[in-house]
Parts: C-alpha cells; sequence; structure tokens
C-alpha cells in the first residue's frame, strides 16, 4: 500500500492517519465530487455515495446488495390498515459521530427524525432555505402533498401521516435524502452562524466518520467504532477522486485503489480476461435520455420532439458509445423492472419523416444546445461522444447544434433551470426499485423545476402515476404504470436513449463487495485482505 501512502500523505487533512501501521485502508477511485455532504438537497449518485452511503443512515435501510427494505434507525413500524398512518419505534442507544468539530452529549432520538424531515417540508423552519432551499427529492417525489404530519409520540416513537395511501414509502424512507441528520448539531451550528458548516463539516450515525476533504482530490472515512451495526472491517475508507476513467484503471491495476466504477465500454472486453483483477456486473437499473425542456419554443410542440427523436439514430449511439454494454431504451424505466411496458412501439429512426414532421410543425433553421455531462455516469458513459453523434443526427434534418457543459455540480443545479436553453443529456438509477421512483420523480409534475429535467407536467400521465402509488395491488398498480408509459410515449418529453450493464472492476484483495441493484457504491461490510 505504498502508493496509496503517498496520496495520503501529500494531503493535511489526512497527515497522522497514515501511521497506523495494522489498519486496514480500503481506497476507492470515484469518479467525481461530491456536491456537498448533507444528502438531502440533491440527487446526484456521486454524492451519495460519498454522503449518506457512509456517515447517515435512515429509518428504513436496503439490504445490501438488494431492494429489500429492512429496519434502519426504526427497528419496527406500524402501518394502519387504510395505509395512512407509519409509527416507527426507533432504535435506541444509537450513537452520532464524535468528531474534531462536535462533540454529541445524547444519542439519537425522535427529535432527529422530526427535524431532518420538516427542514425539507416546512417553509417556515428555519433550515429550510441553508442550501438554497432545493429540496430536490422532496419535492420531486411530492412529499409535501403526500404527508400530512410529522409527530413525535414520544422520544423513541413517531407518527407520520399521510393524506392519501402510498405503496413505496417505506422504500422511500430508506431513499438518501431521507438521511437523518443530528439536531444538536444543527442547533449548535445555528446558534454560531455556521449553518453551511452541515453540508461541509457532517455529523451522522452511520459505520464511517468523516474525516476530512480536500476538494476535487480526496476524502477521508474513519470507521465508526460505536456504530450501532457493529464497527466495519476497513479501518479507512479513502475516496481518491479520479474523473478519468483511464486514470482509474491504471491507479486500480497499480493497487493505488482496490475498486473503481464506470471503466470505459472499450476496456471491458480486457477486463473480463484479466486474471489480476475481479469484475463484477449486473443489468442496470438505469435509463439514459436526452430531455427537452418542454416549457421552451419550439420544445412546448409534440411534434418537434417527435421529429428530433426520429432524427436519432440510437443504435449508431449504442454501438460508438456503450460498445456491446448497453441496449435501446424505448421506456422511461427498465426491462427489468416490474411494470414495463414491453408493447410501447419506439420512435423509429427516420431522418426524412423527421425533417417533414418539423416542416408541418413550422420550424426551419432550428439552432439549439445540446448539454453534455462532463462525468461518466452508468446509464451514459460518454456524454460527449453522445452529444456529438446527435449534433450530426439533427444537423441531417437541419437543425444546428450547440453542445454546452459544466462542471458536474454547476451541471446538475443550472439543469434545473425552468429557462433552460434547449435538451439535456441526463439519466437515472433507480433509488428504490419502485418504478414510482422513475415516472413520478423524473416526470411528474411536482418534480417540475427540480427533478423533472424536462419541466413537463400533462395531467392524464400525472394522474396515472399518482393513482398507481396510493393503490395497493401490484396488477392495479402496473396497468396504471403500463398506461403512462403510452402516455409518455406518445407526448415524448425525452429521447430515449439506452439502459446501460454495470461493470465494477476491483482487486482480488476485496471481500464481500456487494454490487448494488440501485446503484450506489457502499463500503459497509466490505472487507480487504493485505
Amino acid at each position: 500500500m505504498k502508493l496509496v501512502s503517498r496520496l495520503l500523505a501529500a494531503t493535511v487533512l489526512v497527515a497522522g492517519f497514515v501511521g497506523a501501521a495494522e489498519a486496514k485502508t480500503f481506497v476507492y477511485c470515484s469518479e467525481g465530487s461530491p456536491e456537498g455532504f448533507d444528502p438531502a438537497p440533491y440527487a446526484a449518485g456521486t454524492t451519495f455515495d460519498a454522503s449518506s452511503k457512509p456517515i447517515y443512515n435512515r429509518l428504513t435501510e436496503f439490504e445490501r446488495g438488494t431492494t429489500n427494505v429492512i429496519p434502519g434507525l426504526a427497528e419496527k413500524w406500524d402501518v394502519s390498515a387504510d395505509g395512512k398512518e407509519y409509527v416507527f419505534h426507533l432504535r435506541k442507544g444509537v450513537k452520532f459521530h464524535t468528531t474534531d468539530y462536535f462533540t454529541p452529549t445524547r444519542d439519537f432520538n425522535a427529535d432527529d427524525v422530526i427535524f431532518s424531515f420538516d427542514r425539507q417540508n416546512n417553509k417556515n423552519n428555519p433550515w429550510y432555505s441553508y442550501a438554497g432551499g432545493n429540496w430536490e427529492y422532496w419535492g420531486g417525489m411530492d412529499m409535501p402533498n403526500l404527508i400530512k404530519s410529522i409527530d413525535k409520540v414520544d422520544d423513541y416513537t413517531v407518527k407520520m401521516t399521510l393524506n392519501a395511501p402510498n405503496a413505496p414509502m417505506l422504500a422511500n424512507l430508506a431513499m438518501d435524502f431521507a438521511s437523518i441528520v443530528s439536531k444538536e448539531y444543527a442547533d449548535k451550528l445555528a446558534a454560531a452562524g455556521k449553518q453551511a458548516d452541515l453540508n461541509q463539516l457532517p455529523v451522522g450515525t452511520g459505520p464511517f466518520v468523516f474525516a476530512g476533504y480536500e476538494k476535487d482530490a480526496v476524502i477521508h472515512f474513519t470507521a465508526f467504532a460505536d456504530y450501532w451495526g457493529g464497527k466495519q472491517k476497513i479501518d479507512d475508507l479513502v475516496f481518491a477522486i479520479t474523473p478519468d476513467a483511464s486514470v482509474r484503471l491504471q491507479k486500480l491495476k497499480a493497487n493505488e485503489c482496490q475498486l473503481m466504477p464506470y471503466p470505459n465500454p472499450a476496456d471491458v472486453a480486457a477486463l473480463k480476461t484479466d486474471g489480476s483483477l475481479k469484475l463484477m456486473d449486473q443489468a442496470g437499473l438505469n435509463v439514459g435520455y436526452l430531455a427537452y425542456n418542454t416549457m421552451m419554443k419550439p420544445f412546448d410542440d409534440v411534434r418537434v420532439r417527435k421529429a428530433l427523436n426520429m432524427a436519432i439514430n440510437k443504435k449508431a449511439i449504442l454501438e460508438a458509445v456503450f460498445q456491446g454494454t448497453g441496449q435501446i431504451a424505448k421506456n422511461p424505466i427498465p426491462p427489468t423492472m416490474w411494470s414495463y411496458n414491453d408493447k410501447t412501439q419506439d420512435d423509429p429512426y427516420d431522418p426524412a419523416a423527421a425533417k417533414k414532421l418539423l416542416g408541418e410543425a413550422g420550424v426551419k433553421d432550428l439552432s439549439m444546445k445540446v448539454w453534455a455531462m462532463p462525468v461518466a455516469r452508468p446509464y451514459n458513459p460518454n456524454a460527449r461522444r453522445m452529444a456529438e453523434m446527435i449534433q450530426a443526427d439533427f444537423a441531417k434534418v437541419g437543425v444546428k447544434v450547440e453542445i454546452v457543459s459544466y462542471e458536474w455540480a454547476e451541471y446538475l443545479k443550472r439543469s434545473q433551470d425552468k429557462a433552460r436553453d434547449g435538451a439535456l443529456l441526463m439519466g437515472w438509477t433507480g433509488d428504490n426499485g419502485d418504478p414510482d421512483n422513475f415516472l413520478a420523480v423524473l416526470l411528474g409534475c411536482s418534480g417540475v423545476g427540480g427533478s423533472n429535467r424536462a419541466n413537463w407536467c400533462n395531467d392524464e400521465f400525472n394522474a396515472l402515476v399518482t393513482k398507481a402509488a396510493a393503490a395497493s395491488d401490484i396488477a392495479e398498480r402496473t396497468s396504471l404504470y403500463e398506461k403512462a408509459q403510452d402516455v409518455f410515449k406518445k407526448e415524448a418529453p425525452w429521447a430515449t436513449i439506452a439502459h446501460s450493464t454495470t461493470y465494477v472492476p476491483m482487486s482480488k484483495a476485496v471481500v464481500d463487495y456487494k454490487l448494488d441493484p440501485l446503484g450506489s457504491h457502499r463500503f459497509d461490510g466490505v472487507d480487504i485482505t493485505e
């Protein structure tokens, strides 16, 4: 581990850490920098990997490697017969992290749960606007309208009352935005006028303690000795931020890191035969898409959106960008997800028909922007290349494209602007295994200006997904979601591009790492042999 030691020794934040000769160090070559360390205001997997997964817990959790909901900070719960009332019985004896900047004086309790949710839901809460007042998931999942009240029954009991039944609620509460933060720490920061520190110097109850961050370079975590789930086998967890996939692979082969995400598709074939490494793979619960801003002309016209969809040669994109690691997408949910509508007819690749339809819409000499992500994502390994191919496809139907991009955090922030120009390359990896997490979050009316990057609000679609979320019968929910996919395809707020296969290469020394069907990279329960 000498190369790792030199990497860490170069940063002030980990000075003194390298000296622990017996400590087990695990280095993860992450693909990008987190937007912050409070997961609730954000929606990016890169941010969640570095915040909610190591630092925090939630009332409910996903069992490692599955979408099964299991007890977390709530050791059990009761649900009323009408599905509107949830009573959570909280785990006792759960400790918050002790750090250089905060020493807790009490254990986790109901006050932390109430605070964690109220700050996202209540505009009068002093913490509502601390991170810009944009609680993307909370709003995108329509939580303000779903939740009637959240009440403290006693120190270890919380009652959540809904306005209507919501079938995915327990899974939703296992998602990153529902991470529980310390009210005591927040109160201390507020009294000192340092609210921003909640997002930079985090405190949680999770398996790892935040130890420092050198921006765009290194994040350091240490195992939490008093973790309620037991101390981790890894003593020191390090994120070596490495945006270039080729460089990540070089570091992995040199043992400068022990695991990396998102290899270049061109490298996958060689990785499969590389006896010095392990390669895990699974069908991704994801979709990559091009979202038109339906609030802006001419993209408010379905004929224009349909025409542009027909101009895109998705087969060529799959061959050039995914190189055998993906499949063409026709629906906004992946084919591995229940309620997938296999009867959907995809928009054909037909430049001549596309050009004709643009003419019928009265559109000529159209100039537009196509936004390209600056980082590799599971649903899009090379957004710049994809944007260039779309640029060439659109040119064939008389549409001129300017490709734009921004640093990842800025890209995510600007992409929510209702006045955003043009179309946006984006994608999604499921958070909880429920279709609601794709259809309602990404395309529902409550997500406009946030997680709904198309800014598309269709009454028929919205009514279908709202009714589906309130139903308890899977067959009924499936039928409603299939109809919603029909509406989506008819209205074309996106060009659906691809679903990818996820590959994770790692050192042979890695023990018990489990691929997350939800696309996260978790290191609780992981060990490494040295």
